[in-house]
């Protein structure tokens, strides 16, 4: 079985932080986001990984995730052009999954449920797709499917009456035959070719489509508040006593766990927590915060007060409280 990860969205919604990096390689919990997706696969025992990116992202990913050697993998990068949609960049790697049965993920989800029940769908039940579904509060905003019994008898991108609660998550499993429905379908009325389309024609013509329900944490990292959200529970999940590693770079520091400090960071005289990321190179000096994503290279020095719910960078920064008034 083989991998794929979709990485070339815009990300205009985490702008400016996503103007010099793709947004899949931003950190959540001081790692970036695409490699909660690679460690995914691996444990399916998955090596062979294709990377859909931008072509001007190409240096960026080498840069940060290579041809895969630091997790023993085989990593493609496959290009696409224009953004017509998660189907159309499916179909980019055509060639690179030739007749093969691969996992499909969007590398801007955070899915902490195991993708066992998709692969073994495919690889042993014999069916031709297999879908992640979570139960949503707004599934307007989501693609919803339709079931009945454990199949998946219909899909509908943001629909206006519901037939459910379950959203599709951006993880997928697929036999190679979800080419040829890529091939049949048109583009949507927003002019993309949408993968719920891709997965109608399957259902339409006979394919078995089924699902596998987390109840596990999950996230679309595409807004400020949910990186932030992300962040959150990612540290939440984690083992406290590997929390704080660098204990002897703190001089007068009150630290209010969860907190994750990246061993090169320094830090004097300051409140930390709860839920705070420090990344690499990072130096406080007088500050106090809470809820926030501090990015490496950061120097930052008596704010003098509190800072929530932000997220900070060199020259970059996005505060929703600050002093405890809303920016």
């Amino acid at each position: 079985m083989k991998g794929l990860i979709l990485c070339a969205g815009k990300g205009t919604r985490l702008y400016p932080f996503s103007e010099a990096t793709p947004k899949v390689l931003l950190p959540v919990a001081n790692k970036p986001i695409l490699y909660y997706c690679i460690e995914q696969l691996i444990k399916l025992q998955i090596r062979e990984i294709g990377i859909v990116i931008r072509p001007e992202h190409l240096a960026l990913f080498m840069k940060e995730i290579g041809t895969g050697e630091q997790w023993n993998l085989d990593i493609t990068y496959i290009h696409q052009l224009q953004p017509l949609g998660i189907s159309n960049a499916v179909l980019q790697a055509e060639s690179f999954i030739l007749d093969e049965p691969f996992i499909l993920l969007l590398g801007d989800n955070l899915i902490t449920e195991s993708l066992e029940p998709l692969a073994q769908a495919i690889l042993y039940d014999h069916h031709e797709v297999a879908i992640m579904l979570g139960s949503v509060a707004n599934p307007q905003d989501f693609g919803i499917a339709e079931i009945a019994g454990n199949r998946i008898v219909g899909l509908e991108e943001k629909p206006v009456s519901p037939k459910s609660n379950l959203a599709v998550l951006g993880a997928y499993a697929f036999s190679a035959d979800i080419f040829k429905a890529i091939h049949a379908i048109r583009p949507s009325p927003r002019g993309e070719y949408e993968i719920t389309d891709a997965i109608s024609w399957m259902i339409d013509h006979g394919y078995s489509a089924v699902f596998h329900k987390t109840e596990q944490n999950y996230s679309d990292v595409g807004t400020m508040e949910r990186w932030l959200e992300a962040n959150h529970w990612m540290l939440e999940q984690m083992d406290t006593d590997g929390l704080l590693n660098n204990r002897k770079r703190l001089d007068e520091c009150i630290i209010i766990p969860p907190v994750l400090i990246d061993p090169t960071a320094l830090l004097r005289n300051c409140i930390i927590g709860p839920y705070v990321t420090i990344g690499p190179q990072v130096k406080l000096d007088g500050c106090h915060m809470e809820n926030c994503i501090l990015l490496e290279g950061l120097e930052l020095f008596d704010t003098g007060t509190a800072l929530s719910h932000a997220i900070l960078g060199p020259q970059l920064m996005y505060v929703l409280t600050y002093g405890g008034t809303n920016k």
